[in-house]
């Protein structure tokens, strides 16, 4: 810690006496929140309305991630060759792509082909008043609806590779006398892995998982690229329209680090729980 306060101190000097660096701190707070003459009260501003898409973006990837995760890691440890062999090549075509070369290629394909089929944009711009509110509040606005999705679907696909060999290693970390009880109760291969493998792995691996949810949320400044309004594009914008740089990185910063720390301390207080239930 006093490492870090030494390194802070002497990038501050290094910046402000040697490279005579003029701060603007005072300017931060009005990218934060902003006055609404209209409604009368303070709402956000750019910076907290990327970090808002930024946490949407990261739910939605997390989720679909663990899902996709969940299927191919069982299909890891099926028994089934083909099975085996498609979740393995999934796994190492997803490891083995660049993450910027995954959203151009999924950015182009989605937009171009799959969204436009499915019809969500038209849906959105359709709807009535309630349904755009509630579009805004889980997703995003129509406009921006694209690329959102394409955001979430390449994100969830990268995550979703580590996931399923999370799922893997958990599954194989039971011991073979679990199987055998299993079996032994009449149970076939599908229920001993709901009621019995699963839940035993879920808690053996949830450390690893909740990493991986934080490093989605840092993955996701990497779709900023494709115009979607999170924090890292917000803060890009502010800085090619005021040339205050360094302000902002730091602020974008520590908006990550409050967020990722956040979810750190409530791993470790659902792992506490967890803990305190099997005794």
């Amino acid at each position: 810690m006093v490492c870090l306060l030494a390194l802070a101190a002497y990038i501050f000097y290094r910046l402000t006496v040697s490279l005579n660096y003029k701060w603007h701190w005072s300017s931060i707070p009005s990218y934060l929140v902003r006055f609404d003459p209209e409604r009368g009260r303070w709402v956000s501003n750019l910076l907290l309305q990327g970090l808002y898409i930024t946490i949407k973006l990261s739910f939605w990837a997390t989720l679909l991630a663990m899902l996709l995760g969940l299927a191919m890691g069982v299909m890891r440890t099926g028994r089934r060759l083909l099975f085996r062999l498609i979740s393995g090549c999934y796994v190492e075509l997803i490891r083995n792509t660049p993450p910027l070369v995954l959203i151009f290629i999924f950015y182009f394909f989605v937009s171009a082909q799959i969204l436009p089929a499915l019809g969500i944009e038209q849906f959105l711009r359709a709807g009535s008043g309630t349904t755009l509110r509630w579009a805004r509040f889980f997703f995003t606005g129509p406009d921006l609806i694209t690329p959102f999705v394409s955001g979430i679907i390449t994100i969830a696909l990268f995550q979703g590779a580590y996931i399923t060999e999370i799922v893997r290693a958990g599954i194989e970390s039971i011991e073979q006398g679990q199987w055998e009880a299993g079996e032994a109760l009449g149970f076939s291969r599908c229920q001993q892995m709901t009621c019995i493998i699963l839940p035993q792995a879920g808690r053996r691996v949830l450390p690893a998982l909740v990493n991986e949810f934080i490093n989605t949320i840092k993955y996701s400044s990497i779709v900023s690229i494709i115009s979607i309004q999170e924090l890292t594009f917000q803060g890009l914008q502010i800085m090619a329209s005021t040339h205050i740089t360094i302000e902002i990185w730091i602020t974008i910063t520590l908006m990550y680090l409050i967020l990722c720390l956040a979810l750190s301390q409530a791993s470790h207080l659902l792992e506490r729980h967890l803990a305190q239930q099997q005794h």
